[in-house]
C-alpha cells in the first residue's frame, strides 16, 4: 500500500513538473517580460534591506555596516525618549487622517460627476483640467502656494483692497493646515478619479435602463447602481490608504511649512531628514524609518481584517 501511495505522488510530483516546464515553454515571452520588473525589485526593493541592520548598531559611515558597533535597541530607546519624534508621529497622523476624511470622498465625488457628464467634449476638457495638478512638483505648487496666500500674495491683496483684514494663511497654525489639506485635494483628486471611471466602465449598462425604465431619478441611480458597483474599488484603495496612515511624503510638508508652524509641519518624513541628512545620524533615521514600515504594515493588516470581518472584499 505504502509503495503504492509513493509511486501515486511521484507520478503527481512529475506531471506538476512537466506542466510547469510545458508553461514556461508556451509563455516564455511573458517570463521574459517579467524578468525585468523581478529583477528590479530585487535589486532596489530587497536588496537594500540589508541598510535595516544600521537602526541596531552605532553606525559609523567610514567603518561601514560591517565594521560599525552593534548596540541592539538602543538606539529605538534613544528615539522613543524624544519629544521630537513624538511631535512628528503626532503630526503625521493628523495629517494623513485629515486627509483621509477631506481627500478620500474627493476623487469619488469627482467621478461621479463625471460619470454624470453627457456633453462628451466638455467632459474631456474638465478630465485634461483635472488631472493637469497632478503632474506639478511640489516645488511648483509651493511657489504657487505663497504667490497666492502669503501675506503680499494675490489673495490678501484682493482682501485688504476690499477693506478687510489680512488673512495669515500660511503663518498661523490653523489656517495652515486648512491650506495644506486643500492644496493636497486639489493636486490628488483628479489623478483618483481615474480608477474610479474606470470601475465605472465595468457597471452593467442593463442595470441603467431597467433603471430608466423604473422612473428612476439620476441620484437614485447613483445611490443604488453606481457607488454598490464602485464599492469593491472603494474598499481596497480606502485599506491601502489606511495602511500609509504612519507614512507621509516628505516634499509636501517641507515645501509649504515655515518655521511660524513648525509644531504642525514637522512629520515622520521631515524629521528623518533633519536627523539622518542633516545631523548625520543614519542609525537613528534607519530606526524611525523602520517603525515606520512595522507601523503600517499593522494599519494595513488591521485594516484588511477589519474589511473582512465586516464581510467586504480585502485585498487578499
Amino acid at each position: 500500500m505504502k509503495a503504492v501511495l509513493n509511486n501515486l505522488r511521484d507520478n503527481i510530483s512529475i506531471k506538476r513538473k512537466n506542466s510547469i516546464v510545458l508553461s514556461i515553454k508556451r509563455n516564455y515571452l511573458l517570463y521574459l517580460l517579467l524578468l525585468l520588473p523581478m529583477v528590479y525589485i530585487i535589486l532596489f526593493k530587497y536588496g537594500p534591506l540589508y541598510g535595516v541592520l544600521m537602526a541596531f548598531q552605532d553606525y559609523n559611515i567610514f567603518e561601514g555596516i560591517s565594521g560599525s558597533e552593534w548596540v541592539g535597541l538602543d538606539v529605538f530607546k534613544y528615539i522613543f525618549d524624544q519629544n521630537s519624534f513624538y511631535r512628528a508621529l503626532k503630526n503625521t497622523l493628523v495629517l494623513n487622517f485629515l486627509d483621509l476624511v477631506a481627500g478620500f470622498p474627493a476623487p469619488i465625488i469627482l467621478a461621479i460627476l463625471l460619470n454624470e457628464l453627457r456633453y462628451v467634449r466638455f467632459k474631456k476638457a474638465a478630465q485634461t483640467v483635472l488631472y493637469l495638478p497632478h503632474f506639478l512638483s511640489w516645488v511648483i505648487i509651493g511657489g504657487m502656494a505663497y504667490l497666492m496666500f502669503s501675506s503680499g500674495g494675490m489673495v490678501n491683496n484682493l482682501i485688504t483692497s476690499l477693506g478687510f483684514d489680512k488673512v495669515d494663511f500660511l503663518s498661523q497654525k490653523t489656517n495652515w493646515i486648512i491650506m495644506y489639506i486643500a492644496i493636497g485635494v486639489w493636486q490628488n483628486a483628479g489623478w483618483g478619479t481615474i480608477l474610479y471611471l474606470a470601475a465605472m466602465t465595468g457597471i452593467n449598462k442593463e442595470l441603467y435602463e431597467a433603471a430608466d425604465i423604473d422612473g428612476c431619478s439620476r441620484p437614485r441611480k447613483i445611490w443604488h447602481i453606481t457607488l454598490p458597483g464602485i464599492k469593491a474599488t472603494v474598499m481596497i484603495l480606502l485599506i491601502l490608504q489606511i495602511g500609509r496612515m504612519v507614512s507621509i511624503g516628505f516634499d509636501r510638508p517641507y515645501v509649504l511649512g515655515n518655521s511660524l508652524v513648525i509644531e504642525y509641519s514637522d512629520v515622520i518624513s521631515t524629521y528623518v531628514y533633519r536627523v539622518g541628512i542633516g545631523s548625520g545620524d543614519f542609525s537613528q533615521a534607519t530606526a524611525v524609518g523602520l517603525f515606520q514600515s512595522v507601523v503600517g504594515l499593522v494599519f494595513l493588516l488591521g485594516a484588511n481584517y477589519l474589511a473582512k470581518k465586516m464581510g467586504e472584499q480585502g485585498i487578499w
